[in-house]
């Protein structure tokens, strides 16, 4: 594991995407094609803005979609198929081989389901992830399951969790904030053969502080990522603020 701290996000967005395509590209040139896991939220602006401009051969490029919440249509302006589409997806030069969005709008044991079964044949090459303010990655809150071998589980979240997707101004009140998601497993997040994790601002630097300068623990569930051998973490000074 690594750590990389920029000056601000911006900085922090330019680097990730680089290493990240880097990434994507040299798994191109072994395998003929890439398989890449892609995050959401506000920790993710810089780094896909970026990211979408690399020279990538993104036709052989499949890409799986992270998280999403229970219950809220593609429609709902804090839908993460939405963001995908807008951020990422359109933004392409022209359409990946393929991606699996999670719908998890009506029956999200069934699509966590149909989902297991098709990762199961794309090994991911790159994991672009963030960490969240109770040290979460994914959905995977404290503490984390690191029992089940399943790629997709359905989870629960946490006060603190819902209250970070109310102030990061996806949900007008606490009560809309949905209670349950679909969300990649712990153990297939750290199948990734390489990660790429980008958490800038202040908001952030306890959950830093707590995984990276502490004990591994379902607890923080981001520490676990001290235990993969090739996992970068892109900091800015703010998020890096309380380690030592």
């Amino acid at each position: 594991m690594g750590i990389i701290i920029c000056k601000d996000k911006n900085e922090l967005g330019e680097k990730a995407s680089k290493q990240g395509a880097s990434a994507i590209r040299d798994a191109i040139t072994k395998n003929g094609k890439a398989n890449i896991i892609v995050a959401t939220g506000a920790s993710q602006f810089e780094m896909l803005g970026n990211l979408v401009k690399e020279d990538i051969q993104w036709n052989k490029v499949t890409a799986f979609h992270l998280d999403e919440y229970v219950g809220i249509p593609i429609t709902h302006p804090a839908s993460f198929r939405l963001y995908l589409w807008k951020r990422f997806v359109s933004n392409l030069p022209f359409p990946l081989q393929g991606f699996y969005y999670i719908n998890a709008e009506h029956n999200p044991g069934q699509e966590c389901k149909k989902l297991n079964e098709i990762i199961v044949n794309y090994p991911i090459d790159v994991a672009f992830i963030g960490i969240g303010e109770n040290g979460h990655l994914a959905f995977n809150d404290p503490p984390c399951n690191m029992e089940t071998e399943e790629p997709y589980i359905i989870v629960t979240l946490d006060e603190a969790c819902r209250k970070q997707q109310l102030g990061e101004g996806w949900f007008k009140t606490f009560e809309d904030v949905p209670k349950q998601a679909v969300s990649m497993s712990m153990k297939h997040i750290l199948k990734s053969k390489k990660i790429i994790c980008s958490v800038p601002d202040k908001r952030k630097a306890k959950a830093v502080r707590d995984a990276f300068n502490g004990p591994v623990s379902v607890n923080v569930p981001a520490s676990f990522l001290q235990t993969h051998d090739n996992a970068d973490i892109y900091l800015d000074t703010d998020s890096a603020s309380l380690l030592k």
